[in-house]
């Protein structure tokens, strides 16, 4: 009975009050931490909801790379997009994007059409428990768990996926441009600019290192993936 009149300070927005639930923007107060079954549950979610914090989400994910998904890894929820539900709309529109482009720029392989259009969510949906293992490896010593690494890639992922089909409109001016040098030094800026920011407690040339390694991996992984999805098409 104490607990619930006892007051309370609000991960989200900062308020206090008593009760289970924020009386100025609706969350818990007690914030549960991120497991598989929670990931599960955005899953569910997002074929149920469509949240309204999309636009507060990427607007974070552009200004405050890193800290977005610390602080939404320490309780501040209720204002973000849920982290599948970002990475599956993100990754949908850059699929469908590339899908429209290449056929505007009318290119002749067909599976590569094929490969955007049908496959290419479900082969990164796939990859993301690989990835967050990596990076679970990598820095297991920082406190953090396999399923808060996972969101924290979901969401490091949706912006880049955001990103990706504007690369591929730079081939409309340079035909022969092959978009990869231009996406891979972008993505690895970002990725390490968002990875000094979340672990922040970690000396930022060792996080650097560690991110670059990441990277490189990750990448070898996707060509590899995306290489023999194409040619099974």
């Amino acid at each position: 009975m104490e607990e619930k009149y006892k007051i309370k300070k609000c991960n989200s927005c900062g308020y206090s009050g008593t009760g289970n639930y924020c009386g100025n923007c609706g969350q818990a107060f007690k914030i549960k931490r991120i497991t598989i079954s929670t990931l599960l549950q955005d899953i569910f979610h997002l074929f149920t909801h469509f949240d309204k914090g999309f636009g507060y989400t990427l607007k974070q994910l552009i200004i405050a790379p890193g800290r977005m998904q610390r602080t939404f890894i320490k309780g501040d929820r209720s204002r973000h997009q849920k982290p599948f539900s970002m990475f599956f709309i993100c990754a949908t529109f850059s699929a469908l994007c590339r899908y429209w482009l290449l056929n505007v720029y009318h290119e002749s392989n067909t599976a590569e059409v094929t490969f955007f259009r049908e496959y290419m969510v479900f082969l990164h949906i796939a990859l993301i428990p690989l990835y967050a293992l990596i990076a679970n490896l990598f820095f297991y010593r920082s406190g953090y768990n396999y399923a808060e690494m996972g969101v924290l890639l979901l969401y490091t992922l949706s912006l880049l996926f955001i990103v990706a089909p504007f690369a591929f409109l730079l081939k409309f001016i340079w035909p022969h441009l092959d978009t990869a040098y231009i996406e891979f030094p972008f993505f690895s800026v970002y990725f390490i600019i968002t990875f000094i920011n979340f672990f922040n407690r970690t000396p930022w040339r060792k996080v650097t290192l560690l991110s670059l390694l990441i990277i490189l991996i990750a990448f070898i992984i996707n060509q590899l993936a995306e290489g023999l999805a194409i040619k099974l098409i």
